[in-house]
């Protein structure tokens, strides 16, 4: 008997419940730390009060938790109805879509908010690449990460058009243009700078790779229609014209 033998390796299920133990305790301990931030706009947000709350980067993200179960609330609906309709990836495609918009639209509504000297000072834009990757700070650089993360995370899993690195990165960008476009229009004293493009569309491609087990691909599209209900009659090709029954046979050709 050999007693050197190494040990086999832990199976595939207790490895994911460690995985999933260890990213619960790092939730937690995340949660621990900024719980004091966050809780700071909650009397306000519970009064309605747009300053102090939705003006603010721990509103916006307090609002946005509050809101999460609304968000899984309708990610089953859409789930259930496509399930219903005999949709394969009912599950994945509800989950996209709902977390391309959850997980995207607070992230617009803090780079839309306006400064102090909104609709005074005039736009200003900073086209010189990598100059404001230093004042920008850590802080700053990892909300603007975040910005289209959750699109770049869900796009491919919902759209098989958009399953390539090459595509996530030109719909970030375009998107980040549009953005920083709309702030240089709307004088929100905001500085439209060439390095929140570059980040912003760097965050997606990297939430994108996160994701990449799970993309929608060409192969699967037809698989997520829905079916055909149960007894509908199938498309035929239509019989051809027959002639009427009292109408006599054409005569023969006489031979030559």
């Amino acid at each position: 008997m050999n007693h050197n033998a190494s040990p086999p390796p832990p199976p595939r299920r207790t490895r994911r419940i460690v995985l999933v133990g260890l990213a619960v305790l790092g939730i937690a301990s995340a949660a621990f730390v900024v719980r004091r931030p966050l809780m700071m706009p909650a009397p306000r947000c519970m009064a309605g009060r747009w300053h102090g709350c939705l003006d603010t980067f721990n509103g916006v993200v307090l609002m946005t938790l509050v809101t999460l179960p609304l968000a899984v609330l309708v990610a089953w609906a859409l789930a259930r109805l496509r399930r219903a309709a005999g949709v394969t990836s009912a599950w994945r495609m509800s989950l996209a879509e709902v977390g391309m918009v959850h997980g995207t639209v607070p992230f617009l509504w803090l780079t839309m908010m306006p400064g102090a000297g909104a609709g005074i000072v005039p736009g200003r834009v900073s086209l010189v690449p990598l100059r404001d990757l230093v004042t920008m700070g850590p802080l700053g650089t990892v909300g603007n990460l975040l910005v289209f993360a959750a699109l770049g995370f869900f796009a491919p899993m919902r759209f098989a058009a958009l399953s390539s690195v090459p595509r996530i990165l030109a719909l970030g960008a375009g998107c980040s243009i549009l953005v920083e476009t709309a702030q240089y229009v709307l004088r929100l004293d905001r500085v439209s700078s060439v390095d929140d493009v570059l980040v912003n569309a760097a965050g997606a491609v990297l939430a994108a790779l996160a994701s990449r087990r799970w993309w929608r691909t060409a192969a699967e599209a037809p698989a997520d229609r829905p079916r055909p209900a149960v007894g509908a009659p199938a498309d035929r090709p239509r019989p051809a014209a027959e002639a009427p029954a009292d109408q006599p046979p054409p005569a023969p050709t006489p031979a030559g």
